[in-house]
């Protein structure tokens, strides 16, 4: 349950879990929820259709260059739990189950028929995804099939405090970058009820 002493990311990271920023530390070993504006953005041409096409089977609203957005973040002993929402109603679900440890296992990632493969690169306190297999609707595909993706989360300072930065970007040789999202977020409670902050057009 959230806020168990010793949760799988807790767990997976053993020692070099004390490496993260500290309030990448806390989100991870109690959750939370982190609210904010992100920008989103798809490429140009055949990579600006690719991009949205993209966008539109992992259910990311391309509609706008920016929008409100929130995630909430859940921890139990066997997974992490990732649900971010759009400020469209736009959601998705992400789980994250650990296999082996820190720093030569990884993470299975669930997002709708989506199964990832994931390493862990640690740099500065902040955390880095690295693309290692995938599979869609329970068939390998091969790599060079599917769009190679660049996920980081971090804190970085800002005027009004800390933040928490995160991009998420898929590219595909040779078009480009066909699609990213990315933001700068601050800490909300995680039982609060309002709804994501949203765009002033």
């Amino acid at each position: 349950m959230p806020g168990a002493p010793h949760n799988a990311a807790m767990h997976w990271f053993g020692p070099a879990f004390e490496r993260l920023h500290p309030r990448l530390q806390a989100l991870h070993r109690s959750g939370g929820a982190l609210d904010g504006q992100i920008g989103i953005s798809t490429g140009r041409g055949l990579a600006g259709l690719l991009g949205r096409r993209l966008a539109e089977r992992l259910g990311i609203p391309t509609d706008r260059a920016q929008r409100g957005f929130r995630v909430d973040i859940s921890h139990s002993q066997d997974a992490m739990r990732w649900h971010p929402r759009f400020d469209d109603g736009s959601e998705l679900l992400s789980v994250f189950r650990p296999v082996g440890s820190y720093p030569h296992g990884h993470w299975l990632e669930s997002t709708g028929p989506v199964r990832m493969r994931l390493g862990v690169d640690l740099d500065g306190g902040g955390w880095r995804w690295r693309l290692l297999g995938l599979r869609v609707g329970g068939l390998p595909a091969p790599r060079f099939l599917f769009p190679r993706t660049d996920a980081y989360k971090r804190i970085e300072s800002h005027p009004d405090g800390e933040r928490y930065r995160f991009a998420v970007a898929f590219s595909w040789f040779p078009f480009g970058e066909l699609l990213r999202y990315e933001g700068a977020l601050h800490a909300v409670p995680a039982e609060s009820a309002d709804p994501v902050e949203r765009v002033v057009t």
